[in-house]
């Protein structure tokens, strides 16, 4: 498997970005990374973030396209608790 540590984010699996966004928040709640590699670290994890976003979002209106409806498929919100 490629380092995704050098993975472009965009690249990225939404499974890749939340396994290094969840090393990466480890690593910053232990608190024994220096400063500068913290921040550089915080960086790539906002990045990874807003790429998880995204693609859950993605997820969601493909979600909302394909609920079954009475008359067949419709697009409704689709609701997660």
């Amino acid at each position: 498997m490629a380092d995704t540590k050098t993975k472009p984010v965009d690249k990225m699996s939404f499974e890749e970005a939340l396994a290094e966004l969840e090393v990466i928040v480890r690593q910053l709640e232990a608190g024994d990374v220096e400063l500068e590699k913290s921040i550089a670290i915080y960086e790539r994890g906002a990045a990874l973030k807003a790429h998880c976003d995204a693609r859950l979002k993605s997820a969601e209106l493909k979600v909302e396209q394909i609920v079954q409806g009475t008359n067949g498929p419709t697009t409704e919100p689709a609701v997660f608790d």
